[in-house]
C-alpha cells in the first residue's frame, strides 16, 4: 500500500473514511443495533450497511404529512443482490419474488448493473431477507458500498465464444474482488466468530475511496456501456479463440449540479490484457484507485478523476510498476451497436431465448400488464435460466422450440408484449428509481418517464417520425445511475419538476451527449425538444439518428430552447 493512504489519518479524510477505519472490517455496531427497538440505524451503521448490500431509505411521499402530524420519519430498506453478469436460475428469481411479497413492497427492481433490488423491507425483516437470499447461493455483500460492485457482462445466452468468455471472466473478477471480511457472515448468516487476524489484501482497512464499477464487453456489442465504467475489458477473438481484452479505464457518469470540478467521463484505452492477465490487472488497477483516489472529497473520489488529472500515461506507468512488467498497447475497439437482446433468438444448440421488456426495470402487476404474475407462471412451468440486461430487461433462456407457442400464449394472456417492434419509443427508454425512495433524488424519473415517453412519441408521430427509434434516459439527479449522458436524449433532474436536457449520444455507447437546455420544467420538455425534432426531420442524412444529427450540426446550430426553459445556476 502506498504512503498516500498510510499517511491519511481519520481526521484528514472524509467522514466516511473515519467510519470505515473504526468499523473493524465493516462490523461497526450493526449487529448490536439490529437487536434494538426502532426502525433505523445510526449514521455510521447506515453507511456501513451499504457494503452489506442495503440502503436505509424512507418513503419521501409521506415526509410532509408525517411531519405535519408530528410523526418521525418511517424508515425502510432497499436490499440489492449481486449477480455477476446478471445470470440466475429460475429458483433464485422466484425466491426474490417471494421475498418481495413477504417482506417488501411486492415488486422487484432490475438494475442497470444487472442486479435485483427489493424495496420497502423494514428493519425487523432485514436479517431474515438477506439470509434467505444467501440460501439461494446469491449474496448482497458488495452490491453497494466503497468496493467493486456487480461485474457486468453481455448476458445474451447464445453460446457464442465471445459471450461465454465475457460471462466467465465477469464471474472470475467478481469472485476475486469480493471483500474478505467475515463480518457479513457473522451478522447476517449467524457465522461463528473466528479468532485470529483478519485482513483485506486488496482493499485494506478503509476499502476504496468510492464505489468501483467493472464490465466485460463483447466485440461489436456494447450492451454493458463499457465506456461508462471505472474499468472495462473488451474481448477480442482470433477466430473462435480468445486473444485477450482491450482494457478501458476511468469512466463514470456522476456529476454534481453547479459544480464544475465533477463531470461525467468516458473511459480511456489503457492496455491490452492477455487472458491469463485479466484478474491480476483488475486487482492491480483497483489497488491504484485504493491508494490514489481522493479520500477527502467523496464527490471527487471516483477513479475517473485519477485518470483525468494524472494522465493515462502516468496510470499505465503505475500499472506496469506494480505488475513488474510492461503491458501491451491497447487495440482498437469498434463497437457497432448496444444490443438490447429483446425478442426471440435461436441459439446454436437449438433452444431459444426470449428477451422481455421491463418498463424501467420494475417487475410489477399493472392493470393491463401482469408482468410479475406472468414471469412467475412461466418460470414455474418452463424452468428457464434468467439473464438480466444492462437495460433493466430480462431474458428467458433454454426454451425448447416446441414450447414457443405456449410461452407466447402465456404472456399474451397476461398482457405482456413479446414483440419488441410493438414497443415503440418505450424500447429505448430507461430511468432510475428516483422518488420516492432514493435519498439522492431531487426530481422524478421512474414515475414520470412513461408519460413523458408517450408525449415525445406523439410529437414524433405528428412530425412523421413515428417509426424512428430514439434512446431516452432519465434520472432524478446527476449521479447518472441510468447513464443519461449516453442517450440520444438525456433528462437529468435538477430540482423538483425541473430538468437539464442533453442531446447527442450515439447508439454504440461511445460518445457523451451535450447540454442543450438547462432548467426546463417537466411540462415543457416536449415543447423544448420539438424544434430539434423538426429540424432533424428536415435536415438529417439517410438513417441518421437524433443523437448523430445533434452531434453533426453542433448544439450551437440547434434551435434555441423554448422561452419557458429556465436557466438555473446552482443545484438544489
Amino acid at each position: 500500500m502506498s504512503d498516500d493512504l498510510l499517511t491519511l489519518g481519520a481526521g484528514e479524510g472524509s467522514k466516511n473514511e473515519a467510519i470505515k477505519l473504526q468499523a473493524q472490517h465493516l462490523r461497526g455496531t450493526i449487529a448490536q443495533e439490529l437487536d434494538l427497538q426502532g426502525d433505523a440505524f445510526s449514521g455510521a451503521s447506515e453507511q456501513l450497511l451499504k457494503f452489506h448490500g442495503s440502503y436505509q431509505q424512507e418513503d419521501r411521499d409521506q415526509r410532509r404529512a408525517r411531519k405535519a402530524a408530528g410523526l418521525e420519519i418511517e424508515h425502510e430498506f432497499m436490499i440489492r443482490s449481486r449477480i455477476p453478469g446478471g445470470v440466475l436460475t429460475a429458483g433464485q428469481y422466484l425466491a426474490h419474488d417471494e421475498l418481495a411479497a413477504r417482506y417488501g413492497n411486492a415488486t422487484l427492481r432490475l438494475t442497470t448493473r444487472q442486479g435485483i433490488q427489493l424495496h420497502g423491507v423494514v428493519k425487523r425483516d432485514l436479517k431474515r431477507t438477506i439470509k434467505a437470499i444467501n440460501e439461494t447461493l446469491l449474496s448482497t455483500l458488495a452490491a453497494c458500498g466503497d468496493v467493486n460492485r456487480n461485474v457486468m457482462a453481455c448476458p445474451a445466452p447464445d453460446g457464442t465464444p465471445a459471450r461465454l468468455h465475457a460471462q466467465a471472466y465477469a464471474r472470475d473478477i467478481a469472485a476475486h474482488l469480493t471483500p474478505h471480511t467475515r463480518a457479513y457472515h457473522e451478522i447476517w448468516l449467524d457465522g461463528e466468530k473466528l479468532e485470529g487476524p483478519e485482513e483485506e489484501p486488496i482493499y485494506g482497512p478503509t476499502y476504496l475511496p468510492r464505489k468501483f464499477k467493472i464490465a466485460v464487453a463483447c466485440p461489436a456489442d456494447n450492451c454493458v456501456d463499457a465506456y461508462t465504467q471505472d474499468l472495462a475489458f473488451v474481448a477480442e477473438l482470433s477466430g473462435e479463440t480468445l486473444a485477450g481484452f482491450t482494457v478501458l479505464a476511468g469512466g463514470g457518469m456522476g456529476s454534481t449540479n453547479g459544480k464544475h470540478e465533477t463531470y461525467p467521463r468516458l473511459a480511456t484505452p489503457l492496455c491490452f490484457a492477455l487472458p491469463g492477465e485479466v484478474v491480476e490487472i483488475a486487482e492491480t488497477i483497483v489497488k491504484i484507485q485504493r491508494d490514489y483516489g481522493d479520500r477527502k472529497n467523496r464527490k471527487h473520489a471516483r477513479m475517473k478523476y485519477v485518470v483525468q488529472e494524472r494522465g493515462i500515461e502516468w496510470f499505465r506507468g503505475e500499472l506496469e510498476r506494480r505488475l513488474g512488467r510492461p503491458v501491451e498497447d491497447p487495440r482498437p475497439v469498434r463497437f457497432q451497436r448496444a444490443d438490447d437482446h429483446l425478442g426471440w433468438h435461436e441459439t446454436p444448440g437449438g433452444t431459444w431465448y426470449l428477451g422481455l421488456y421491463v418498463e424501467n426495470g420494475r417487475v410489477v402487476d399493472r392493470p393491463r400488464c401482469l408482468l410479475r404474475s406472468a414471469l412467475r407462471t412461466a418460470l414455474l412451468r418452463f424452468n428457464p435460466e434468467l439473464r438480466i440486461t444492462g437495460q433493466q430487461n430480462i431474458l428467458l433462456a433454454g426454451i425448447p422450440a416446441e414450447a414457443r407457442v405456449e410461452v407466447e400464449a402465456l404472456f399474451a394472456a397476461h398482457g405482456v408484449e413479446t414483440d419488441p417492434a410493438a414497443l415503440g419509443l418505450r424500447r429505448g427508454a430507461m430511468a432510475c428509481p428516483a422518488l420516492p425512495t432514493c435519498g439522492q433524488a431531487v426530481a422524478e424519473a421512474e414515475r414520470s418517464l412513461p408519460s413523458l415517453v408517450g408525449s415525445i412519441e406523439s410529437a414524433l408521430v405528428d412530425l412523421g417520425l413515428g417509426s424512428e427509434p430514439v434512446e431516452i434516459r432519465m434520472t432524478g439527479c446527476p449521479n447518472g445511475c441510468a447513464r443519461p449522458r449516453m442517450g440520444d436524449i438525456g433528462i437529468v433532474g435538477r430540482s423538483l419538476g425541473i430538468y437539464d436536457l442533453y442531446l447527442g449520444g450515439d447508439r454504440a455507447g461511445t460518445r457523451l451527449n451535450t447540454l442543450y437546455a438547462q432548467g426546463v420544467r417537466e411540462d415543457s420538455i416536449v415543447a423544448t425538444l420539438r424544434p430539434v425534432l423538426s429540424r432533424w426531420r428536415l435536415e438529417r442524412l439517410a438513417g441518421e439518428t437524433l443523437g448523430d444529427f445533434a452531434e453533426r450540426i453542433g448544439l450551437e446550430e440547434v434551435p434555441q430552447p423554448a422561452p419557458h426553459a429556465q436557466k438555473i445556476e446552482a443545484g438544489v
